[in-house]
């Protein structure tokens, strides 16, 4: 693909703010004077948003001040002028009910931000999960230049000679203590070793593969995904795409010329490659959305049925971000897919390049963590997508993470009716479930819980694990942590909370599983099915004023990537009237 610059030097944005000698000019002007910039820095020359999520309640961001000063310098270098501006921060650790709920308002509030304010191009600055798809979906729905600057992941940890993994080991060791294999007192020891840096999960969680996910829409500089937080290459990387942003404003160089639906289906394709997050298919479907790309779940299961999972990470497999970047990172991944036939070469990137021109001379410096095709750690490992009467609008299940035994699975339905009904009972002695059944959670998705919250992996009964068992089949229309792993069916699409399907399952129903042929099935006659639906009544108690209700009215289904029905296509970066 060629991309033809556009004539330069021509009137930036900006300049309806600072340009002139206008009574309005001069307000705006010279207001932002009195922090001491000098006249000639609003001569024309581009000004650059760092849109920073950095925040001391978001922890995976909390070096992002810090690495916001080398994007500033790369900008200064290259004749831009930097204004740091903080927005919306998503943070995956504290925010309740569920991050998720609030990455709409994010990409709202961040799309007026800059639509709003005298921004020629922006600098993404991103990590924790939501904070990713958030910035890229608010610069596709105003569609100026932009190019994204992750956090990294954060350092190896290791508990007693085991490399632990953030998110994986909490809940491989939270199981451990149920089962008895691990006193309350080691999980308390090991909490130390969990997070030992700065930076995201070091795991390939949902904040990895979103670092990945824009890397290889070509958003971000080849190689930004998977650089450690604290290496010093990381802060390069920053002070690299500072300056080039500024080359892009003078190009013209726009998400929308980017984000195309090839450069969608290199991402898929990358994603079912590193054995990615679940979570990728509502924020790509979301970002897609945005930027007017008709992008489904059926291209999702198209494109990547037939990718093998090639990165031996950690929820799939045994390594962590440190050893994948020491391997060479995405741009080794990349150049695979493409030597195996299944990349859109000529897809455009934030370089001017395309993707292959960046990828084809790297190296792979360990087979072991980044793996030959001919030998997978799973031969077919993009995200599955399985319809039927239980989710006529599709559910996904992450293969790599899954047991093979069950995927092809029937078995009696264990239902919580949501997610305290789950709590209240899931310890009981008395439940009646083992291994051959299937846990079946409703009222968890978009609207449901509300937000949609990770909780489709959930924990199996002390008494199924004292035998074991570290897996069984769980459906919810939940999400799960990309840091998770199991034979889990997610996202099932229309909500219960909506009425779908699966709001009407019930003890004892038998369901079927048949990942192979991409069938989720409700085994029980279609006619009862209809009456149960029929009698189906929506959840007392909804909100009735603020975000949750604007949310509660507005949230489309997972299956379209949860986004709110007003905010889907790009609005444009029109510069509004000025009142002064």
């Amino acid at each position: 693909m060629t991309f033809t610059p556009a004539p330069w030097p021509r009137k930036l944005r900006s300049q309806e703010w600072y340009g002139g000698t206008s009574r309005d000019t001069i307000y705006h002007r010279g207001w932002l004077k009195n922090q001491g910039y000098p006249h000639d820095l609003f001569d024309g020359r581009p000004i650059i948003g760092i849109l920073n999520t950095w925040s001391d309640l978001t922890p995976c961001n909390g070096h992002l001040r810090e690495l916001a000063e080398k994007v500033k310098a790369g900008i200064w270098e290259a004749g831009g002028f930097p204004v740091e501006v903080p927005v919306f921060s998503a943070s995956e650790n504290t925010f309740r009910p569920s991050a998720m709920m609030f990455r709409n308002l994010a990409a709202l509030a961040i799309e007026e931000t800059i639509r709003g304010q005298p921004m020629d191009g922006a600098v993404l600055m991103v990590g924790c999960d939501k904070t990713t798809p958030s910035l890229m979906m608010a610069a596709a729905s105003c569609d100026i230049p932009s190019i994204v600057v992750t956090g990294g992941p954060m350092l190896n940890g290791y508990f007693r000679g085991e490399r632990v993994g953030s998110g994986t080991h909490l809940w491989k060791f939270s199981e451990a203590v149920k089962a008895g294999l691990m006193t309350q007192d080691e999980f308390l020891e090991a909490e130390a070793s969990m997070s030992r840096s700065s930076g995201t999960c070091n795991t390939m969680g949902t904040a990895s593969t979103m670092a990945s996910m824009a890397e290889a829409l070509g958003m971000a500089l080849s190689g930004n995904a998977a650089i450690p937080a604290v290496d010093s290459r990381r802060r390069v990387m920053a002070q690299m795409s500072g300056r080039r942003i500024v080359q892009m404003v003078k190009d013209d160089l726009k998400p929308s010329d980017i984000m195309t639906k090839q450069a969608f289906e290199n991402a898929i394709r990358v994603n079912g490659a590193i054995g990615g997050s679940t979570n990728a298919v509502v924020h790509m479907l979301a970002m897609a959305g945005r930027v007017g790309i008709d992008l489904t779940l059926d291209d999702w299961d198209r494109c990547g049925r037939d990718v093998a999972t090639i990165v031996n990470l950690m929820p799939s497999g045994q390594y962590l971000m440190e050893e994948f970047f020491y391997a060479g990172g995405l741009p080794v991944v990349i150049k695979r897919l493409g030597e195996a036939g299944q990349l859109h070469m000529d897809a455009l990137t934030v370089s001017g390049q395309t993707i292959w021109e960046e990828v084809r001379d790297v190296v792979n410096w360990n087979e072991d963590v980044i793996r030959p095709v001919e030998n997978p750690l799973t031969p077919q490992g993009g995200i599955a997508v399985v319809k039927g009467n239980l989710a006529p609008n599709g559910a996904v299940l992450k293969p790599s993470a899954a047991s093979a035994h069950l995927l092809t699975h029937r078995g009696r339905a264990v239902v919580f009716e949501d997610i305290d009904d789950y709590k209240a009972k899931i310890n009981d002695e008395d439940l009646d479930i083992d291994e051959t059944c299937v846990m079946v959670l409703k009222n968890c998705g978009p609207k449901g819980y509300p937000g949609m919250a990770e909780v489709g992996n959930m924990g199996l009964p002390p008494k199924v694990l004292r035998k074991g068992v570290t897996d069984m089949v769980r459906i919810s229309d939940a999400r799960m942590s990309g840091t998770a792993y199991g034979t889990v069916v997610l996202h099932t699409s229309p909500e219960a909370a909506a009425g779908g399907p699966l709001a009407v399952v019930r003890n004892g129903d038998m369901i079927e599983l048949d990942v192979p042929n991409r069938r989720l099935h409700l085994d029980i006659p279609a006619d009862e099915l209809a009456a149960r639906l029929a009698a189906w009544r929506p959840l007392p108690d909804q909100p009735t004023s603020g975000y949750a209700w604007l949310h509660q009215q507005h949230v489309m289904g997972a299956d379209t990537g949860a986004d709110m029905d007003f905010l889907k296509g790009c609005r444009g970066n029109a510069v509004g009237k000025d009142s002064h």
